[in-house]
């Protein structure tokens, strides 16, 4: 046997070698077979976790974004049509960060009746639209969300108590506690004058921006900005002449990061129709540029106006007075044509319209 041994046969030192290294080989697979199993386990927890989560802040399915609807390119379309709308005079958007809850004025055709719809997306389908619940008394019109999305501003008529008579428009806010819309309060006298103040817009520091007739404006109707500072409101500006003109500026979206600024105007030379919509950047220095027209890709030979860009700033949105037929007719129209033109989407009456904004925004920023 030594001399096997010896001689290389049977090697003792050779097998116990081997051996160690088999079972530390047993021993390691096994550690990291115990370990994959951990991290898949956390894995899976994490995914259902988030899954969960997703559930309970109202998140959206992307097949039941906006309300299942096709998304656009750069050539505007009708918003929901039959659903939103609807041949009625809609006007104005406003969407919850999440996606999950939207907004939007419906009125009578010369405004004598102005409410705020709401549409939510619960249990895996859209519901509504509905009265929101603090609209539905008064002229309340211009839904907008804070950049949270627990706040929500617009304007309204309503007296300050309840038997008083109502008076002018003047800026609310209403708060979200707990997946309820609390009741509105009116914004102090900093912001609120004996004036209308019409189309709140909120940046992500708290500056509001609204329209009013200001004392010292630059023409009919001013876009003024009031700064958030240390927790209250400072007396609001008029923006400067890039922006406002000496005719009527109104309805301006401003970037929750302050970056570009939507807003209508009448009375230009440029426009097309009954009040048109523009767009100001800012430059490097942070001052706004010269405000430019959009071309007849978005305005038309109506109204264009309430301008809102998604919080994900994928789609911009606004309302249009434009009919999506006009005489000269190739041929007579018969009663049911007529009936089926006034009756239904792009009739005149104000429709809520999207398109991409990426697709707008280069347009026109490169422009600059």
């Amino acid at each position: 046997m030594d001399d096997f041994r010896q001689e290389g046969k049977i090697n003792e030192d050779s097998l116990a070698g081997e051996f160690d290294e088999w079972l530390h080989c047993c021993v390691t697979c096994q550690y990291l077979y115990v370990m994959i199993n951990k991290r898949l386990t956390t894995f899976c927890v994490w995914v259902a976790t988030s899954l969960s989560l997703t559930a309970q802040r109202g998140q959206v399915p992307q097949k039941d974004a906006w309300l299942g609807e096709t998304p656009p390119g750069a050539i505007p379309r009708i918003f929901a049509p039959g659903r939103v709308s609807d041949a009625l005079s809609n006007r104005d958007m406003a969407i919850s960060p999440s996606g999950s809850e939207l907004f939007y004025t419906i009125q009578a055709v010369r405004g004598q009746v102005s409410m705020i719809l709401r549409m939510y997306y619960s249990g895996g389908a859209w519901h509504g639209p509905e009265m929101a619940p603090f609209s539905g008394r008064y002229g309340d019109l211009e839904p907008a969300y804070s950049s949270g999305g627990d706040t929500l501003y617009f304007a309204s008529n309503r007296p300050l108590r309840e038997g008083d008579p109502m008076k002018d428009f003047d800026i609310w806010m209403v708060r979200n506690e707990h997946g309820k819309w609390g009741e509105p309060v009116r914004l102090d006298t900093v912001v609120n004058s004996v004036k209308d103040e019409f189309y709140p817009s909120v940046a992500r520091n708290g500056n509001l921006y609204f329209t009013r007739e200001m004392k010292d404006g630059k023409g009919r109707e001013d876009i003024a900005v009031s700064e958030w500072k240390n927790g209250r409101y400072l007396p609001p500006y008029s923006l400067p002449e890039a922006i406002n003109s000496d005719k009527y500026e109104f309805n301006a979206f401003v970037d929750p990061d302050e970056q570009f600024l939507l807003f209508s105007s009448f009375g230009r030379s440029d426009e097309l129709g009954g009040g048109d919509l523009y767009v100001s950047f800012k430059d490097r220095r942070g001052q706004w540029m010269q405000a430019v027209h959009l071309d007849s890709t978005i305005n038309s030979n109506g109204i264009d106006f309430c301008p809102y860009v998604s919080p994900d700033k994928k789609y911009l949105f606004f309302t249009s007075g434009k009919m999506r037929s006009e005489p000269p007719f190739a041929k007579p129209l018969t009663f049911g044509d007529l009936q089926s033109l006034l009756g239904s989407p792009g009739n005149g009456l104000n429709d809520i319209y999207w398109a991409e904004w990426k697709a707008i925004r280069d347009k026109y920023f490169s422009a600059r």
